[in-house]
């Protein structure tokens, strides 16, 4: 044996030793399931590695290339050489582009565990080529069958002669012999060639069909002439009555030797769809922006008293939903985002009463406080960062069940990567380019290539992903006119900080980004246009105090560019509701309207304040009082207030069975304006903000698998692996007693003691068995310091720092061989 093939790796955990600590820190990093919990040894990390759930979230994150060549691999003999590699990928006739990706995505591979061995004996992990090689039950991407010796494993001796002989091949004495040289056969270009230029035409056509796969047939009892020529030698193999497979050594001949039909070593690049200033796009982008901004105050201030009920198993029903649409004026997928943001961002959650309701948050009062790009910069953020989706509202669950708003089973963890994914795409291309959609779905399917179809045959869920990210990021104001504006791309950190500093957190990205949306917002207008129709129109945004007191005293009957609003008796009636007086309403029109105040308007504010409080209304369960005892015989005269069944008690006073709150709306519903009145009789004054739940917190997103370990964390991990790999590989010295793989070490009380007094004197590291006070057994690698009062104080190798160990809990100690 030659010394390079003796100094080659002969497991993936001996090749995981040979490593450097940047090496695996580096597989930590990419695989971060490894880590968690810290693998006490190289070997326990080799073992993890090759689990089926770990390898099969690393199959998952491989580019369509990278997944390509392990399915190349898959096909392979085990080891295969870089150069078979290479010819399955590339084929006979070469690829330069394959053979200019193919080391690069080798060594990902190889970086990432899932191939080991140098190049000329590259072993795919056993349980990725256990998921990746092809059989009937899971045919393999690559359309190819098995290979001659599994195909003919229960095919009788003297069959397999028979097609030897046909095959125009010697005779041999063994089936394996045969088998080998029927594979060579297949394996020799020349030969094959030859071969096939002997058969029939309609022999060559069914070759044709089953060449790029599925693999397999089927035949008759009794075949035709040419699938028997076929038969005969081998060139299709039995695997069940009536079934017939196309060998693999034969498929790869015709096909040229490519494992594949379309080898991908370049990823599709995101071509430009259409170009705009830079400055259309951040003016475009910042007025969707403050469109957002409006939709979601406007949906939480609809809920202002309290929303819609919570559903008993979450979420919101698919009638309010509508009924939010309405108010929203948008489509129930549109209002369902708008909801879902909102509770992103902590504005919004369930007020946790008896008869649970949706409402704002008290951090909804503070975020109406903040600036208005400060505002977007919340919303934004939390977008962004985002687990719930919500355009899997209307769906159905794996259990068949409806996903609603609000409700759960919306979190999906792969969708802030995709949102960061699809935003970074974008910011490649130059300011002001957008890109055509479906070049941005091809590039994702690339970067991620779905493994297998759909059950529900819906597309896959990374691509739904990427749809609903762009169409959000255009409502959210992140994009304008599909490109990626200045502050979008300052939210995902692809613009540096003014001095070019890299940024470091998320925090940072959405200040800046804050900080460039402000100059692009329209500036908060003081004043309203008030016109003779009873109407007033805000040409723009409107101050916080105005247009909340403008919300108050009108109804808001048209958006757009500007917002035109309508004064109507109950209207009018709700600002006086709310503490106002008739002088406090006509000196904030006369203050506020850069138009004369229109007689009509003026007109109606006095002669609803004329009437407003005329009636009182308390608790009975509820009364009518007024001084004016002829209004009280107009209302028990009307036979509309028959379903009230008001009865007199006093000429002044009117009692009814039902309570105050029916009380004031059936006689409003009358055309009367009725105020309510406390117990003291003093009139009640109602806020508009009423109602906030307690205080909440936003919903934490939640992650895909576990989070990537940070570089103090990796540093560790490597350091405590390599420490417990030197625990259980370093060799005792003979003749102290061998501990089999894995045991710990096992002596008398009082050779421990004596050993660990003499490691103590000599300055030596011995190995230690050590069983914690769980009951946890570990071995360790430790340099004895002192001993006394029944325990040993060392310094721990595989912890890297000093420790005391109670003796009692040492199982055994044995000496390291010197080297």
């Amino acid at each position: 044996m030659s010394p390079e093939a003796s100094s080659a790796p002969r497991s993936l955990a001996e090749a995981l030793r040979s490593r450097d600590d940047a090496s695996l820190a580096a597989l930590l990093r990419d695989r971060p399931d490894l880590v968690a919990p810290v693998p006490t040894d190289l070997t326990q990390l080799a073992t993890r590695a090759g689990t089926r759930a770990s390898v099969l979230r690393a199959l998952e994150h491989l580019d369509r290339f990278a997944l390509q060549t392990a399915q190349a691999l898959a096909v392979a003999p085990d080891p295969a050489t870089y150069d078979t590699l290479h010819g399955l990928l590339a084929g006979d006739d070469g690829d330069p582009a394959v053979t200019e990706a193919l080391p690069a995505t080798v060594a990902a591979l190889r970086r990432q565990a899932l191939i080991w061995g140098d190049d000329d004996r590259l072993h795919l992990v056993r349980t990725a080529r256990e998921l990746l090689a092809p059989s009937a039950q899971h045919p393999s991407p690559t359309g190819l069958g098995p290979t001659v010796r599994e195909a003919t494993s229960g095919m009788s001796p003297g069959r397999v002669q028979q097609i030897v002989n046909t095959a125009g091949l010697p005779s041999t004495h063994d089936p394996v012999s045969a088998v080998a040289a029927l594979t060579a056969l297949f394996a020799d270009r020349k030969r094959m060639d030859a071969l096939l230029a002997e058969a029939p035409e309609a022999a060559r056509e069914v070759l044709t069909r089953l060449m790029w796969g599925p693999p397999y047939g089927q035949v008759t009892a009794d075949p035709a002439t040419h699938l028997r020529w076929l038969l005969d030698r081998g060139l299709l193999l039995p695997t069940a009555p009536g079934t017939v497979v196309l060998p693999r050594e034969v498929a790869l001949h015709l096909r040229g030797g490519r494992a594949h039909r379309v080898p991908e070593p370049v990823p599709p690049a995101v071509e430009p769809s259409v170009a705009h200033d830079p400055g259309i796009v951040d003016a475009t982008a910042a007025g969707q922006a403050y469109t957002a901004l409006a939709t979601v105050e406007e949906l939480l201030k609809h809920w202002d008293q309290g929303g819609p009920a919570v559903l008993r198993a979450g979420g919101l029903s698919v009638r309010d939903l509508k009924r939010t649409a309405v108010a929203l004026d948008a489509p129930e997928p549109l209002a369902a985002f708008w909801i879902e943001l909102a509770y992103a961002a902590g504005l919004l959650a369930s007020d946790g009463a008896a008869d649970e309701r949706y409402a704002p948050t008290p951090a909804y009062d503070t975020w109406l406080e903040r600036p208005v790009a400060e505002r977007w910069g919340r919303l934004a953020a939390a977008w962004l960062a985002a687990t719930r989706t919500a355009g899997l509202i209307g769906g159905r669950d794996i259990k068949d069940r409806a996903l609603s708003a609000l409700g759960p089973g919306l979190d999906r963890s792969a969708a802030p990567e995709v949102r960061h994914r699809v935003l970074t795409l974008l910011a490649d291309l130059p300011a002001g380019v957008a890109p055509a959609p479906e070049a941005v779905l091809t590039r994702l399917s690339w970067e991620r290539p779905v493994r297998a179809p759909q059950r529900d045959g819906t597309e896959d869920l990374r691509v739904r992903l990427a749809r609903w990210t762009l169409s959000e990021a255009e409502l959210l104001g992140v994009t304008g006119r599909g490109a990626l504006s200045s502050h979008g791309r300052a939210l995902l950190g692809a613009a540096p900080e003014p001095d070019d500093t890299p940024l470091s957190s998320a925090e940072q990205h959405t200040a800046i980004a804050v900080g460039l949306l402000a100059p692009l917002l329209p500036e908060p207008l003081d004043h309203v246009l008030l016109q003779a129709d009873l109407t007033a129109v805000a040409p723009g945004p409107l101050l916080r105090p105005l247009a909340e007191m403008l919300g108050v005293l009108a109804d808001v009957e048209s958006k757009g560019g500007a917002t035109v609003y309508r004064f109507t008796p109950a209207s009018v009636r709700r600002a006086l509701d709310a503490g106002q007086t008739a002088a406090d309403l006509h000196a904030f029109l006369a203050q506020h309207s850069r138009t004369p105040v229109p007689q009509p308007l003026t007109y109606l504010i006095d002669d609803v304040a004329r009437r407003h409080g005329h009636l009182r209304v308390g608790v009975a369960s509820a009364y009518v009082r007024c001084d004016d005892d002829s209004v009280l015989n107009e209302i028990i005269a009307d036979k509309r207030a028959a379903a009230l069944r008001l009865r007199r008690l006093a000429p002044t006073v009117l009692a009814a069975p039902c309570d105050p709150a029916t009380l004031l709306e059936g006689l409003r519903s009358l055309g009367y304006a009725p105020a309510a009145e406390s117990a003291q009789g003093d009139v009640l004054i109602t806020r508009a903000d009423a109602h906030r739940t307690p205080p909440r917190t936003a919903p934490e997103p939640v992650p895909e698998g576990p989070p990537a370990p940070d570089s103090v964390l990796l540093t560790a991990a490597v350091r405590a692996i390599r420490a417990g790999d030197l625990a259980a590989t370093t060799p005792l010295k003979a003749p102290g007693p061998q501990p089999a793989g894995g045991e710990l070490p096992r002596t008398s009380p009082a050779d421990t003691l004596a050993t660990l007094q003499a490691a103590v004197m000599t300055g030596e590291a011995v190995w230690i068995g050590y069983v914690n006070a769980d009951g946890a057994a570990s071995q360790r690698v430790v340099a004895p310091i002192r001993v006394e009062g029944g325990s040993v104080t060392a310094y721990d190798h595989t912890a890297d720092e000093v420790r005391t160990y109670p003796l009692h809990r040492i199982t055994g100690v044995a000496e390291l061989a010197e080297d």
